[in-house]
């Protein structure tokens, strides 16, 4: 705005310093705190909750509220997370900021690169056009479209690098239903449904993300049991699905388009990709690297010799590829939307930091105990509800791997089956609909400025409750019609 001197004045913004100064609050009220109680699991034993482990919690509550109301860059914020773990002596610095460095992360560079080479060959507006020339004009059936090819390519690939290769494709799609960079809500619709459904599609195979490796490591060591690659996608298939179409309903329903219908959209797409022609050869050359990486980390869960090597690395090869064959430049290098990687980054470091200080294990105790008397129905929920509370701040894995070892320990008390506890596990570790943070997807969908991280929240409440009722139906009834053992007291 202008002032009486023709100066130009801006606007102090009160909700902004408002939330940073609850953010800062919230924090140096839990670290400078007196010692909390231990948490003390059925066995008897005590968890401690250190200087550290408490410092690990204020930053946890300040990083979720700084995320949630965006009153930094989200990448900023993931920046601040590795600051003040050094500063206020929670982890040494060195171990704060390794982990900005983590394969994972590089997993997401090698991921966004992937979506940039697709759109840069135009190989996303190929796919896109066809898509489009089968689903039509309705832009309820295109979401549907764009739904169900991502579930299915979480069948045979990691949902990060999914959400890499349809991020691109639903760029090109709408730019076929307005010219306007003007958030719409056909596009929220269409990127956070992306986000949502990824979560969804990623629960179904071993495949489809590396939670459902660890999960059975430690339900092998620790119940005594294996499942089978084919075990469990033979219970987590309805599910996945099941959430997809629910997801692609409630999107609907959140984010109805503007238009009901793209009149000549069919035909303006068949004509668009008769224009393209013949695939060029970086086209060739790009759909070569990213099908054979595609293919060999596909082949990993199935060749012993293959499993050795690391994914990020070998998303990587495609990556430097990609240079080697000229198909990316330097400028293309500067074009990387580093917001994204250092917010990924940053929800590395606090989920590290939460493992590490203890203080998740500690959360994990304390809440499962409140539940060790409960009716078994009600504990498996509160150990799901845990894991997706969990899982939208740090990595699935830790989620997982601080959460279900406690739940199989309390289980025998209850007369609960492992097996329930293990699939109840993984389908809320897999889709965290709350925030950016809580998966590569969310944070990829949040590239196209579509949506504000308060509008991924708000949307997520409603998905996240749906998730519980359909994971509550499951181990009720479904599951059990199935064949899965649940409760065990006759």
């Amino acid at each position: 705005m202008t002032g009486a001197d023709g100066k130009l004045e801006v606007a102090f913004d009160w909700k902004r310093w408002l939330f940073i100064g609850i953010g800062l609050a919230l924090f140096f009220v839990v670290y400078y705190s007196p010692p909390w109680p231990d948490a003390i699991d059925p066995n008897g034993k005590h968890f401690v909750l250190s200087q550290q482990a408490k410092g690990a919690l204020a930053l946890f509550l300040l990083a979720g509220t700084f995320w949630v109301f965006e009153v930094l860059p989200i990448g900023v914020t993931g920046l601040l997370i590795g600051v003040i773990q050094a500063l206020f002596f929670i982890r040494p610095a060195s171990d704060a900021f390794k982990d900005f460095m983590d394969p994972s992360v590089l997993f997401i560079f090698g991921s966004l690169t992937i979506g940039m080479v697709f759109t840069k060959v135009g190989l996303t507006k190929r796919l896109a056009y066809k898509m489009l020339m089968i689903v039509g004009e309705s832009t309820s059936r295109i979401y549907l479209g764009c739904f169900v090819v991502t579930v299915l390519l979480t069948h045979i690939m990691a949902h990060t690098a999914v959400a890499a290769t349809m991020y691109p494709l639903l760029l090109s799609i709408y730019s076929l239903y307005t010219a306007d960079s003007k958030p719409t809500r056909f596009g929220k619709g269409l990127f956070i449904g992306m986000a949502f459904v990824a979560g969804a599609g990623s629960i179904i195979t071993l495949l489809g993300a590396a939670r459902g490796i660890v999960a059975l490591g430690f339900f092998k060591q620790i119940a005594g049991k294996e499942v089978s690659f084919f075990e469990l996608s033979y219970y987590m298939a309805p599910l996945g699905w099941l959430m997809m179409f629910l997801l692609w309903l409630l999107i609907r329903l959140i984010f109805r388009p503007e238009q009901a219908r793209i009149p000549g959209l069919r035909q303006k797409a068949k004509q668009l990709n008769d224009e393209m022609g013949a695939l060029s050869g970086k086209e060739k050359g790009a759909a070569l690297i990213v099908f054979l990486t595609v293919l060999f980390l596909s082949l990993q869960s199935f060749v012993p010799a293959l499993q050795p090597f690391n994914k990020s690395a070998v998303l990587l090869v495609a990556t430097i590829m990609f240079f080697v064959c000229n198909i990316l430049d330097i400028g293309d290098l500067e074009l990387i939307p580093w917001n994204i990687v250092l917010l990924f980054a940053g929800a590395m470091s606090i989920g590290f930091c939460l493992w590490q200080t203890g203080a998740a294990e500690w959360l994990a105790v304390n809440w499962l105990g409140f539940f060790k008397n409960a009716h078994w129905f009600i504990f498996v929920m509160a150990m799901a509800f845990f894991i997706l509370v969990m899982t939208n701040f740090i990595m699935n894995v830790a989620a997982i791997a601080i959460s279900l070892p406690v739940a199989l320990v309390v289980a025998p008390y209850l007369k609960v089956a492992p097996e329930v506890i293990l699939f109840a596990a993984l389908t809320t570790a897999g889709m965290p609909f709350l925030l950016l943070v809580g998966a590569a997807p969310n944070a990829i969908a949040y590239n196209s400025g579509q949506f504000t991280s308060g509008e991924f929240f708000a949307s997520g409440i409603p998905a996240s409750i749906l998730l519980m009722a359909v994971l509550g139906l499951f181990i009720i009834l479904v599951w059990p019609l199935m064949g899965m053992p649940v409760y065990l007291g006759g």
